[in-house]
């Protein structure tokens, strides 16, 4: 039995697409967990890029099976346009499962999702306007829309009714706009729901026998710590919880059942959106990084902010995520630069701490205490192995590791497969 869940250790956008389809190759079975199309990953196969916000990165592989999980919120014509566009580049997508529980995004959450970051004016918090919160809020409230919902046509007319009179009146009321028709969400729903009937499953008891028989299972999270909706920068979070607690929670498992948590971390700290950022460069060093590291977002297109390695939220992931290895990403992004800062504590006023401060007013107030290191000038991209790394990158690694009280297992120089160094083995 193997079963291992990958995690975001930052703010999101560390490479975790990366990862998951390098340890998706050892794996049976990839299961995305939560979050919704507001994520994206970046994967490169045999040369060619690949870009996915819904289905797990281990669809690339034809003999994996993929497993949307209950935790995740679905907008089914994104995901029907996902498989499209898979299916077009040869990508055969047989093999994907669907959670009859997951829920579903809906028209209003569309609308919901601009009006409310609108209304927050100087307060907003970056929501990428695709309906993640309303549809977790409706799914909190319970009266959310699930899968299982859509295949059932009466079941579907109900809900869909009861919600549309309810944000109607919000929309026509407060707002002022148009009310949304009952019959044309019916009828466009319908549809997708017939293009995906053969997918949806229990998919909590499709995990539980692959375990039980021996299967490697591989849970791919999205998003990152700092934006747990519980345990990150609130209110500058998603509206789930994308530390590995999350993953039982998503995808039905219990948590005797996980045998191993991998943390993805980048060799220096970037943030898409709003929210307190200690280490964040803004001058030309943070420009060269965010050039050098190519640093926009996959599924907005926004320019990702850029700083140094923050040790304090990476040994704060490890303790919200019982991490047991890390994947340090984008080491090569680094060369180039005489010396690197690893922040190892805040300055908040007269006061240095060295965890991670709950008080958003503080870690707002926060300044880094920097460690410095020499940099490297050598190019990492070909290494393969961790001994010929220049003693530079070498020793910032290690300093990591330190700093965090955990091993860096993985270590990738580049965006291909091959680009990666194993310092061990996670499955």
């Amino acid at each position: 039995m193997a079963a291992v869940v990958l995690i975001g250790s930052q703010w999101g956008d560390e490479g975790k697409g990366k990862v998951t389809d390098f340890l998706a190759e050892r794996a049976n079975v990839i299961v995305r967990c939560q979050g919704g199309n507001n994520a994206g990953h970046t994967v490169v196969a045999d040369g060619e890029e690949f870009k996915l916000h819904l289905i797990p990165s281990g669809i690339l592989y034809s003999d994996k099976t993929c497993v949307i999980g209950n935790g995740v919120v679905i907008d089914p014509k994104v995901l029907l346009e996902e498989l499209g566009y898979l299916e077009k580049r040869g990508i055969k997508t047989g093999k994907l499962l669907i959670s009859s529980n997951a829920h579903v995004i809906m028209p209003y959450h569309w609308v919901l999702d601009g009006l409310e970051e609108e209304a927050r004016g100087a307060n907003k918090i970056g929501t990428t306007k695709r309906g993640i919160g309303p549809c977790y809020m409706d799914k909190a409230s319970r009266i959310g829309i699930r899968i299982i919902d859509l295949l059932d046509k009466e079941e579907f007319a109900e809900k869909l009714r009861l919600n549309l009179v309810q944000k109607n009146n919000l929309f026509v009321k407060v707002y002022g706009l148009e009310a949304l028709k009952f019959e044309d969400i019916y009828e466009t729903y319908l549809g997708y729901a017939e293009q995906l009937r053969s997918m949806v499953t229990d998919s909590s008891l499709a995990i539980d026998q692959s375990i039980r028989s021996g299967g490697k299972v591989l849970f791919e999270g999205a998003q990152g710590t700092l934006l747990d909706i519980d345990h990150g920068t609130y209110p500058f979070v998603t509206s789930s919880n994308p530390i590995a607690g999350g993953a039982c929670i998503g995808a039905g498992v219990g948590p005797t059942r996980i045998d191993r948590v991998v943390g993805v971390i980048k060799a220096y700290t970037t943030r898409v959106g709003e929210g307190p950022f200690p280490t964040e460069l803004l001058d030309g060093t943070g420009d060269q990084m965010q050039a050098n590291g190519h640093e926009f977002g996959t599924t907005t297109g926004r320019p990702r902010r850029c700083g140094w390695f923050d040790a304090v939220i990476a040994r704060y992931a490890v303790r919200v995520s019982g991490i047991s290895d890390f994947a340090v990403m984008k080491l090569d992004v680094l060369t180039g630069f005489d010396t690197l800062k690893i922040c190892v504590g805040y300055r908040v006023g007269e006061e240095i701490i060295r965890e991670f401060p709950q008080s958003q007013k503080i870690f707002n107030k926060s300044q880094p205490i920097y460690e410095e290191m020499p940099g490297w000038q050598e190019d990492l991209t070909s290494v393969r192995r961790f001994e010929d790394l220049p003693e530079a990158a070498r020793n910032y690694i290690l300093r990591i590791e330190e700093l965090t009280d955990a091993p860096a297992t993985l270590v990738s120089i580049g965006p291909g497969r091959e680009q990666t160094i194993v310092r061990g083995e996670i499955f």
